[in-house]
């Protein structure tokens, strides 16, 4: 029998407002509104976690879906971090990334401080200093 408030994880799409709450307590960057209605429907894979307090944690793939995926939005609830949580997300990612993403596809991530500890479990390799990861961010408005 599941305790009350056992985490639940499934194969969803977060709502609009809730992704954008999660990123923001989480320590992520905050995104646009706009942006978040547009890319939100348009994951490859998305994944939720929800306790009695809602989304608390959550992960999605984006791409192409042929040829090259993107791992991003990892996110857990402070209240809830050191649990494991971010652990179950990538499982449950990389099982769908595993199970429907064709041979040779290129699956990549950027990871934050030491979060490449967790995603070198999953296989992901550092690419320097062959490589460098490089962002972007368009800003747009009176923020700006």
């Amino acid at each position: 029998m599941a305790l009350r408030d056992e985490p639940v994880l499934q194969l969803q799409v977060p709502a609009v407002e809730e992704y954008l709450a999660l990123r923001v307590a989480a320590g992520l960057s905050a995104m646009s509104p706009e942006g978040a209605h547009e890319g939100l429907a348009r994951s490859w894979c998305s994944v939720c976690v929800r306790s009695r307090d809602g989304l608390i944690g959550m992960g999605r793939v984006v791409g192409d879906g042929g040829l090259f995926l993107f791992v991003v939005d990892i996110a857990v609830a402070p209240a809830w971090q050191r649990r494991g949580l971010g652990r179950r997300i990538m499982q449950a990612l990389m099982e769908q990334v595993h199970a429907r993403a064709y041979s040779r596809t290129m699956v990549g991530l950027i990871a934050d401080g030491t979060a490449n500890r967790l995603y070198e479990q999953f296989g992901f390799k550092l690419v320097a200093p062959a490589a460098q990861g490089m962002l972007l961010r368009i800003e747009k408005g009176e923020n700006a």
